[in-house]
């Protein structure tokens, strides 16, 4: 008897030990042991997950026995290897770095993943990137036009959205919010050219209103630039092109092997820009700016690391502003000429911020930010030319002068729901805007009358649950929920009540996506939400309607693959509904909505690893929109583009011989509701070319490579010439750049 039931006990426990599962957690690092952040950590090639900001991965239900794990990331190595599994396992994994290579990239789901971020990742380090505008065309399927000067944020064209300069699309620098809420020169203003390119890592492009994470803006999508913790070697860059261009940036290690708060690893750098040039336009555009950054990336305890950045940047500039057609072909002035010459402005932008990760003794990782920024922003434009002044001219001066104060904090953990891996993530955050904004009117930039002008007091408080449920370790669901607040306020500066006031709204936006696994080389993906885009204050404290916070629907059904080893591609099926856009009036400095609008796409990326040397891209993007209520022939949304395709060849190596050569194309399109003005499509070239030695590299590009008369923002604007009896409505337009050669040397020490 006591034989069978010292059998049963061993039964028992041999039982129970079966039904055990253990977790594999540690850390992923270079070989100088600074952490690896979103490499992906598979285990027997399907459960996986990414690291987080101090390189740490956490995998758990693991049985007992033999795993293989693998550890990949574009720029380093692979790395496998076994583990014995008998007990919760930490394992560290130092990386090697190496040539990229595609046919190591897996597509199966992962933990917290982002589905693109392999695509944006080879992107930033095979294009070359020589500044700001060229950093938001690494977004694929997105185009940008300059329309009053080197020196002001772009006009944004993504998904079929004419976004402006930012309306519906989320920009953000190392969390830093790159939108302006309520700007003077139109909602969601997003000036990207406080950075400086060398100082980039990495690109993540999220499409659609899916992640709970963003909020205000992010309708057709989001993009988060996230600049280098840490430099190779000093570095110093002088480039020289036509008309005048000229461009110096340097790149300098502040600590090498001193420490300031620790023994543990800590990089700090500091880089600088300036850029100078006339351009190519008949009157010189005398346009200069200056970039400072700086940067230090700490680990200052067991599990904390702490990050520590202030930048500024200023420019000024002229500019000849957008022409109409009929003065270019009755003689008036050719392409590159101006009715009023000038226009432009200066613009400045200080930035601080820090930020503490720390990794908790259960796994879990909680963060914490806390921002700054000082801008000033002072714009002369003339977009009428006469037709609402014969005499003087209908130039109107915009100022904006702002201060923005922040926090964002989010916790994070991998658990367990059962016998399910599940991984959730939860946020705060609060942000203040104080602006005086004003639009005026101006002769030669002197300032004679004030049209609007007033205060912008502006809080938005939000929360956030994001969870991701392995359902199988092919199948994940990914529900969240985002809530936001906002208080508007507006003080009218002449004492104008009817102007002022106060309003108050929020909005709730859940989220829900699937993926599914197919194989290491193939996923499928489902993704629905709700999103939404703020209202100008001004235009919210008049009229508090449903217009201030309007909702955006959307839906992408899509899958990322590898019919090759080296090849990878993404393919979307998506649609979008807003129940209302916003169109800028700069010369009223008012904000009016729009009926809903609807948007049905295709987006395709295809990435090819040619050799281990050459590797092609191509982006294709199809949109069929329209605004529902008027009747059809009534019904487009202008400037809303309906095919883009960008695409490229670049061969790249780390020493030798470099180049590249790429296309973008964007079709004609509606410049009105009726179609009856169309602004006309272009296609373009452009060729780079470089070689580098162990300290020297030296190359040239050539942007326009076949120098095609092409048009950059185009508007169908009702204008009255000083000769003309009345004002006339038609195609106005900015002229793109011509055949533009520029050389550079750079010299690493």
């Amino acid at each position: 008897m006591v034989r069978n039931l010292t059998l049963l006990v061993l039964l028992f426990f041999s039982a129970l030990s079966s039904a055990q599962t253990f977790t594999l957690s540690g850390t992923i690092t270079e070989q100088d042991g600074t952490p690896v952040q979103s490499a992906n950590v598979v285990i027997d090639g399907s459960l996986g997950c990414v690291t987080d900001e101090l390189g740490r991965y956490t995998i758990t239900g693991l049985s007992a026995g033999e795993h293989t794990i693998i550890v990949s990331i574009l720029g380093f190595a692979r790395n496998e290897q076994r583990v014995q599994i008998r007990r919760d396992t930490e394992l560290t994994v130092a990386l090697l770095p190496a040539a990229i290579e595609l046919k190591e990239v897996s597509v199966a789901t992962k933990q917290g993943g982002s589905r693109t971020e392999s695509i944006s990742l080879l992107d930033i380090r095979t294009r070359p990137v020589n500044n700001s505008q060229e950093l938001m065309q690494l977004v694929p399927g997105l185009f940008v036009a300059q329309h009053a000067g080197g020196g002001k944020a772009e006009q944004i064209f993504f998904r079929g959205f004419d976004i402006d300069h930012g309306t519906d699309l989320q920009i953000s620098v190392d969390g830093l919010p790159v939108n302006m809420v309520s700007h003077a020169h139109g909602q969601g203003y997003a000036d990207l050219h406080f950075t400086i390119p060398e100082t980039m890592d990495k690109l993540m492009v999220h499409k659609g209103p899916y992640d709970a994470r963003f909020g205000d803006f992010a309708t057709s999508g989001t993009v988060e630039f996230l600049t280098r913790n840490s430099i190779d070697g000093n570095e110093i860059k002088a480039e020289y092109g036509m008309f005048n261009t000229v461009r110096a940036v340097g790149l300098f290690n502040l600590l090498d092997e001193k420490h300031l708060l620790s023994h543990r690893k800590e990089n700090a750098y500091l880089a600088a820009e300036y850029v100078f040039t006339d351009a190519y336009f008949n009157s010189k555009q005398d346009f200069g700016r200056f970039n400072l950054f700086g940067k230090y990336n700490g680990q200052i305890g067991e599990r904390t690391m702490l990050t520590l950045s202030a930048s500024t940047f200023s420019a000024a500039w002229n500019a000849s502003g957008q022409v109409p057609e009929r003065a270019i072909a009755n003689g008036k002035i050719d392409r590159f000429g101006a009715i009023d010459d000038n226009e432009g402005g200066e613009t400045s932008r200080t930035n601080a911020y820090a930020t503490l990760s720390t990794g908790l003794r259960d796994g879990g990782l909680i963060k914490h930010q806390v921002y700054f920024v000082k801008y000033d922003f002072n714009l002369y434009s003339n977009f009428t030319f006469f037709a609402a002044d014969s005499v003087n001219g209908d130039m109107i001066a915009q100022t904006d002068d702002r201060t923005i104060v922040g926090y964002t904090g989010t916790y994070g953990k991998s658990t367990r729901i059962g016998d399910l891996p599940f991984r959730f993530n939860t946020g705060l955050g609060a942000r203040y805007d104080q602006a005086d904004i004003s639009l005026k009117n101006a002769i030669e930039r002197m300032v004679y009358d004030t049209i609007v002008a007033g205060s912008v007091d502006q809080l938005n408080a939000n929360a956030y649950w994001d969870g991701v449920l392995s359902v199988t370790e092919k199948f994940t669901v990914n529900p969240s929920l985002r809530f936001d607040l906002f208080n508007f306020m507006y003080t009218d500066a002449r004492g104008d009540k009817s102007t002022s006031g106060q309003a108050m709204q929020m909005r709730v936006s859940p989220k829900l996506n699937f993926d599914y696994s197919i194989s290491d080389r193939a996923q499928l993906y489902l993704r629905t939400g709700m999103g939404f885009h703020s209202n100008d204050a001004r235009a919210v404290v008049v009229d508090s309607a449903d217009a201030t916070l309007p909702r955006a629907y959307g839906a992408d059904l899509g899958t990322t693959f590898k019919p090759l080893p080296r090849m990878l591609v993404n393919a979307a099926l998506w649609g979008l509904y807003l129940e209302s856009e916003l169109v800028y009036v700069g010369d009223g400095g008012v904000v009016e909505t729009s009926d809903p609008t609807r948007r049905l796409g295709i987006d395709l990326s295809v990435r090819y690893q040619l050799s281990k040397h050459l590797f092609a891209d191509l982006d294709l993007n199809l949109v069929n929109g329209k605004v529902i209520g008027p009747p059809t022939g009534e019904n487009a949304i202008p400037l809303a583009p309906q095919f883009t395709t960008i695409g490229g060849l670049a061969y790249k190596r780390d020493k030798g011989f470099n180049a590249s050569l790429r296309y973008r194309h964007i079709a004609d399109r509606p410049a009105n509701e009726t179609n009856t003005v169309v602004a006309e499509g272009y296609f373009l070239v452009d060729a780079t070319a470089s070689y580098r030695l162990p300290k020297v590299e030296f190359g040239a590009s050539v942007e326009n490579l076949f120098d095609v008369e092409w048009n950059q923002a185009q508007f169908d604007t009702e204008s009255r010439l000083q000769d003309e009896p009345e004002a006339v409505s038609e195609l106005h337009f900015i002229p793109g750049t011509p055949f533009f050669l520029k050389g550079f040397v750079s010299y690493r020490f």
